[in-house]
């Protein structure tokens, strides 16, 4: 049987302290109609040689100018907690320089913009402080801590991106005239009623998906996620056909 055509992209942004290999199983395990774009952030993955970017406006129009190419034509922005809100700002710088906007914004694990307190991340560079949050969220393996190397970039990074969510701003901003789909983890720390202010972002359709889980439930019930993921996606693509999730 033929395989079939991506119909529908689907950009990817990763949580702080990340890089976008957090999203390549997905590639294997999703429908061929839909076509993952990991967007890797600069300092890490492949653009580790380049310097962080820790302003948040300054990143988002960093990714959107790069990005221009993939940012058109039938596709989706997704981002997991700092990844979330890089997806929003997007989608307004999108809208705010009349380019083509998303079909549909997928903020998981991330307190609506209503909800943050940017205090939340003063006072978090040191070592022993950022430690205690990587040991805390669970998501790092055993062997960063026991590689003096890898322990530093992994910090170095998380502070960067911690300095990204500080200068979230603060502004207000008209809601967004395209739907929002929301994930939370029912047992993050990001509780029920953060998630759901979504939906003061959009002037169109807001839902909610709730996962089993801590924070990084988009890892630990990847099946899951996944499979919800097909369901809300499948609407946007053109000739879906079978949406079976087969991970690897």
């Amino acid at each position: 049987m033929a395989r079939r055509q991506a119909t529908l992209d689907l950009l990817v942004l990763p949580c702080a302290g990340a890089s976008a290999t957090m999203y390549l199983r997905w590639r294997r395990a999703l429908p061929t109609w839909l076509n993952v774009v990991p967007i890797e952030l600069p300092g890490r993955g492949g653009r580790s040689n380049e310097p962080y970017v820790t302003d948040f406006d300054s990143l988002v129009a960093k990714l959107c100018d790069e990005q221009a190419a993939a940012l058109q034509g039938n596709f989706v922005l997704l981002g997991h907690s700092m990844g979330a809100l890089l997806a929003y700002g997007m989608a307004l710088r999108q809208r705010a320089l009349s380019r083509p906007m998303p079909q549909l914004l997928i903020v998981s694990a991330s307190a609506a913009p209503r909800c943050r307190s940017p205090e939340r991340y003063a006072n978090r560079h040191d070592d022993a402080t950022l430690i205690a949050d990587l040991r805390k969220q669970g998501a790092t393996p055993d062997e960063v801590f026991a590689h003096a190397d890898m322990l530093r970039m992994t910090l170095d990074t998380l502070a960067a991106d911690y300095a990204v969510c500080a200068s979230f701003p603060s502004r207000a901003t008209q809601a967004l005239a395209l739907p929002v789909h929301a994930w939370g983890g029912r047992h993050d720390d990001i509780g029920q009623h953060a998630i759901e202010q979504w939906h003061h972002e959009t002037r169109d359709r807001f839902s909610v998906d709730w996962f089993d889980g801590g924070h990084f439930f988009i890892r630990d019930r990847e099946s899951d996620v996944l499979a919800a993921l097909i369901r809300v996606l499948s609407p946007f693509a053109q000739g879906a056909g079978d949406a079976a999730v087969a991970l690897a």
